[in-house]
């Protein structure tokens, strides 16, 4: 098998800012979407700096040498890099980020996570949301006090409970799975899955190449006059015959090194 990607973000019809971030690492096979804190102080910053310093951090190191602890250890460098920033230029004002980390190696996919920014996969055309948000509705589900159907348009559907750079401390969680041929991996932040369901990303990731796909995607949202940032990374796992036929996207790699 062989990887190829595809990625784009937009600030919305209605942020003058765009806060999120992307990062490609596709000689370490890792891709990463963050998301800066909204109606903080300098989100734009914050994001940009996780995905910064996460990039800073693994280029420094031989591809052999990335595992779990290290990209976990990574992110939480970045919590005290935003720490550190926050007490030194903006007076210990509040500013974070989500983040969404997707690593695969050893015909495993593993995601990474704190926030709401979300990683999903689409395997024989269902869609499935591997991450968990950490925000206030989805823990209002799990009490059995808010049904999931009502969750995304919840008023309290963007308050997150946690976030890189908030607390001196943070939690990273972490999923791990097998990697089968032709599937698809979607990185996002909420910007775009406040807009377009989870039905209609299922039914889109069903045709075409994933840049098709990804264009579509962000196509609806906007259309949809969207009220966040949005942004998006697809990642798909594509059976290798010789390369013939490949997709034209951003990245084209060997999976095994």
């Amino acid at each position: 098998m062989y990887l190829s990607s595809h990625a784009q973000t937009h600030r919305g019809t209605v942020r003058v800012l765009n806060e999120d971030a992307l990062l490609e690492l596709p000689q370490l096979n890792l891709w990463v979407v963050a998301d800066g804190m909204g109606g903080h102080a300098a989100g734009d910053v914050a994001s940009q700096l996780v995905v910064d310093t996460i990039e800073n951090q693994l280029l420094k190191l031989p591809a052999n040498a990335i595992s779990k602890q290290v990209i976990i250890d990574v992110i939480k460098h970045a919590n005290n890099q935003l720490q550190n920033m926050i007490d030194s230029h903006f007076s210990g004002k509040v500013a974070g980020s989500t983040v969404v980390v997707l690593w695969i190696y050893n015909n495993q996919f593993h995601f990474f996570w704190v926030g709401d920014s979300r990683g999903y996969l689409q395997r024989a055309d269902i869609l499935s949301q591997i991450t968990k948000d950490h925000s206030q509705v989805n823990d209002m589900v799990d009490e059995g006090v808010l049904d999931s159907s009502e969750a995304e348009s919840h008023p309290l559907a963007n308050v997150i409970t946690r976030a890189v750079g908030v607390d001196e401390e943070v939690e990273v969680d972490y999923i791990s799975g097998a990697l089968l041929p032709n599937d698809i991996f979607l990185l996002c932040s909420d910007g775009l899955n406040k807009e377009v369901s989870n039905e209609e990303i299922e039914a889109t990731a069903k045709n075409g190449t994933i840049i098709d796909v990804g264009l579509a995607l962000m196509h609806a949202a906007l259309v949809r006059d969207a009220r966040d940032n949005v942004t998006y990374i697809l990642v798909k796992a594509n059976i290798d015959n010789n390369n013939s036929g490949a997709e034209s996207c951003d990245v084209t790699i060997p999976l095994f090194r």
